[in-house]
């Protein structure tokens, strides 16, 4: 009975090993999914991750903390599904009380050696101190070894793909600098196209970040651990770009002078949709307390301050409720992700003037040079 119960035991173990790991890496395309070991992983090991980067009070020691976990966790995850295939078939050796011989005795092996067996022929390392002697054995060596290699070849065709996805996101956050400073806003989005004359180009802007939320549903669904792999500054994010393209569709689609919002309708209802989708992905529910971003005084102020810059938005009553009706579909979900990634979402208009991350330079502050000094006014 006990090498029965041992037998399941170890079969269930690789079955979920193997149906956990096809999941994520080859058949990744579901939004809500059953009961996964990745699933548990993850909810393991965030959680407490979290809570250090909390402890610590400097915001960039605590970013580049928990820049740390998403690379990090990769590797770990894929050690747990190593480990727990060695486990597996370790089990099964023991259950079926195959005989392997020892090169050193000659006898039967215990269950630890039967482990150690188990991890040689996994990683294919071949030293031959034990060898499987039953029909049986050698058929779960040989088994085991192909599942070794084929592991081997899923892990090398998985990490391109991660890191291809995740340059191609941090490229499209690093074309924000100059169109929407560091953090991006909404109100600069808008003042530096109206101020340098180019209307159409929040047009252009919003068109191309469509693809950009479009590629970002795609990508951070199937794979979600880039959810959590950090921006190379701290000022910025994937959550605080959609979030800022979502706050510019929004406020295009209520009125802005001189901009058309058939675009930004497209633009919000794909941005809308990847944030809804990812807090599904993380059982976040949205937040609806909080901080309001724009509140009635903020947005009269909001107002004042992109028409000193030339940029009219609608101003009646019924545009601030379809500006509260829209917000209302987006942020408390952008709120939830927030919160859960511990991420900053951007405001509507950066509360003081900042210089965006291409403006500044380390140099400049170590050597104390009189670099150039570009104003609003290049804009």
């Amino acid at each position: 009975m006990l090498h029965a119960l041992a037998f399941a035991a170890g079969v269930a173990i690789i079955a979920l090993v193997l149906l956990d790991a096809f999941e994520t890496i080859v058949l990744p395309r579901r939004v809500t999914r059953p009961f996964r070991l990745t699933t548990l992983f993850y909810r393991i090991t965030w959680k407490p991750w979290r809570l250090l980067a909390q402890a610590i009070p400097a915001s960039r020691r605590r970013e580049t903390f928990l820049g740390f976990f998403g690379p990090l966790s990769l590797i770990l995850l894929l050690a747990t599904w190593a480990l727990g295939l060695v486990l597996g078939f370790a089990i099964l050796y023991w259950a079926f009380g195959l005989k392997i011989a020892s090169v050193e005795n000659g006898g039967a092996v215990t269950f630890w050696d039967g482990l150690y067996m188990s991890g040689t022929t996994f990683f294919t390392l071949g030293l031959g101190d034990l060898l499987p002697k039953t029909a049986g054995a050698k058929f779960l060596a040989v088994l085991e070894c192909a599942l070794g290699l084929g592991f081997l070849g899923l892990v090398i065709g998985y990490l391109p793909v991660i890191y291809e996805a995740f340059s191609s996101r941090e490229r499209k956050i690093a074309l924000l600098d100059a169109r929407a400073g560091s953090p991006p806003t909404a109100s600069e989005v808008l003042r530096r196209a109206i101020r340098a004359g180019n209307a159409p180009e929040v047009v252009s802007l919003l068109r191309e970040f469509e693809d950009w939320a479009a590629d970002i549903l795609e990508s951070h669904i199937s794979y979600p651990v880039l959810c959590l792999y950090r921006s190379q500054h701290d000022n910025q994010s994937w959550l605080a770009a959609l979030t800022t393209i979502l706050d510019v569709s929004a406020l295009v689609m209520v009125g802005v002078e001189g901009i058309p919002p058939q675009q930004a309708r497209l633009t919000f209802a794909m941005a809308r949709h990847a944030v809804v989708d990812l807090t599904q992905i993380f059982n976040t529910p949205p937040v609806r307390d909080g901080a309001d971003r724009l509140s009635i005084e903020k947005l009269d102020a909001f107002r004042e301050s992109l028409r000193l810059q030339g940029v009219v938005l609608r101003e009646d009553a019924d545009a601030n409720k379809e500006l509260t009706r829209l917000r209302e579909t987006y942020e408390p979900h952008a709120k939830a992700l927030a919160k859960f990634l511990l991420l900053t979402l951007p405001p509507f208009r950066p509360d003081k003037p900042r210089k965006d991350n291409w403006q500044t330079s380390a140099w400049k502050q170590m050597e104390g040079s009189a670099a150039m000094t570009i104003t609003e006014d290049h804009f």
